[in-house]
């Protein structure tokens, strides 16, 4: 079995940017049903094996994903199997802010809000249009 770690708190706009980033929605999506390795997702999904440790480490840190068992290889490496703890997520802009509503597994809810508020939305802001 994994240690479990300390679940970190983690500001809604980074906790945010976060579970919406290719990578890290990539491995939610691909440990929602069985354990996966990081090499495993490495592979599949084409992420960087650095991107996917970081990935990891942080979705670990937030309780989005937990290791849910560990073994020696047969190089006498450890290899540790992740699985989502999300049943699933909704992504909504309110108030020109990005919201994720997250239902886990266990019945939990959370809600994470981030980003600036992009004023008038009428008009699109103008460091992010580009005609």
């Amino acid at each position: 079995m994994c240690i479990q770690g300390e679940v970190k708190k983690m500001n809604g706009e980074d906790a945010a940017a976060l579970v919406t980033d290719r990578y890290s929605s990539q491995i939610i999506f691909a440990t929602s049903v069985r354990p996966k390795c990081a090499q495993v997702l490495s592979q599949q999904y084409g992420i960087p094996i650095a991107a996917c440790y970081r990935r990891i480490k942080s979705l670990e840190e937030l309780g989005i994903i937990e290791c849910k068992e560990r073994f020696l290889n047969q190089r006498g490496k450890w290899v540790r199997m992740y699985l989502s703890s999300v049943k699933d997520m909704d992504v909504s802009f309110e108030d020109g802010k990005m919201r994720v509503r997250v239902s886990f597994k266990d019945g939990r809810t959370s809600l994470v809000e981030g980003g600036q508020n992009l004023g008038n939305a009428d008009q699109p802001p103008t460091d992010l249009y580009r005609p």
